[in-house]
């Protein structure tokens, strides 16, 4: 090969490398939806349908398996399974984006292993899934314009899931990952203790949903802590309304389940599934002073 041609080999190989390294991370605008494993259906289904009710809706990918339950533009969604070992229970997270295909090259460019091509689905969406530091399942979906949301039915307890939160051991590793490669911007971080950060919630980089870090778990942290850590918030405006709402359907609260001021802020109540998954409501707003730090983020509403 002559130095001519050698040099032009160079200059395409260096022309390819910059345009991989230079691709737009395309926009993530919210969480799609969230999953759980659950070995009772029939109490699952009590406690969203009967006690939160919202509406339960067929699952596009395995009908009369996967239980869904439509929570306004989003869902979560429940597995069956029989009796495990396994004390975890959230299966994965998935975040709406604005291009899948774009997404999916914007991240093989940076290094993190992807499927070959994004798959498309008859019932107007796209997706793939990839793993992130930890491992935890991180789906990334995209809404066609053939996609129908089923209209909300009935007076469900909230309409928006604002936010999940998980198990997190390499805060450094994800911060590379959400941060640094996704775009995800801090909102607000807290302890228990002052000297000490147990949560860090951080949003999505063109929306007002979060992810939340749980920290400082035990490796060997039993069924419960895992469900409280590895849970999904759902947004309220009144809490007062809400915790009515539910004690109007026969919901009543334990030992730990009753409505507090959040080290955020925010009035909370937590209410846990059958395999003690936390469903945890919010309210949109805080209402006292947040501990720790101060928010660095919009908001979330009921109406975005």
């Amino acid at each position: 090969m002559t130095k001519a041609a050698m040099a032009g080999v160079v200059l395409v190989l260096m022309t390819c490398a910059s345009a991989q390294s230079s691709l737009k991370r395309p926009k993530i605008t919210g969480i799609d939806h969230v999953s759980f494993y659950t070995t009772d259906q029939d109490k699952n289904q009590k406690l969203y349908v009967t006690v939160l009710g919202l509406q339960k809706a067929a699952s596009p990918v395995e009908p009369g398996q996967v239980q869904r339950f439509i929570i306004g533009k989003q869902w979560v969604g429940y597995i069956p399974v029989g009796d495990t070992q396994s004390t975890d229970r959230m299966d994965h997270v998935a975040l709406t984006v604005e291009n899948c295909e774009a997404m999916r090259s914007y991240l093989a460019s940076k290094g993190v292993a992807v499927p070959t091509a994004a798959s498309s689905s008859r019932y107007g969406f796209k997706s793939f899934e990839v793993k992130d530091p930890e491992g935890n399942r991180i789906e990334f979906v995209e809404r066609t314009s053939a996609f129908e949301r089923p209209p909300v039915e009935g007076a469900p307890v909230s309409r928006r899931m604002i936010h999940a939160g998980f198990i997190v051991r390499d805060r450094a590793a994800e911060d590379h990952f959400y941060k640094d490669l996704l775009g995800f911007r801090p909102y607000w971080s807290g302890g228990m203790r002052p000297e000490r950060t147990d949560w860090v919630a951080i949003q999505v980089p063109d929306g007002t949903d979060w992810l939340e870090y749980m920290l400082n778990i035990k490796s060997d942290a039993d069924q419960h802590t895992k469900g409280v850590m590895n849970h999904i918030s759902l947004g309220v405006k009144d809490m007062n309304a809400a915790q009515s709402e539910l004690e109007s359907h026969g919901w009543q609260a334990s030992a730990n389940e009753h409505s507090q001021i959040g080290k955020d802020g925010k009035l909370q109540l937590n209410v846990y599934d059958p395999d003690q998954t936390r469903i945890e409501l919010m309210e949109f707003k805080p209402v006292d002073k947040p501990c720790c730090s101060q928010f660095t983020g919009p908001h979330p509403s009921e109406d975005q």
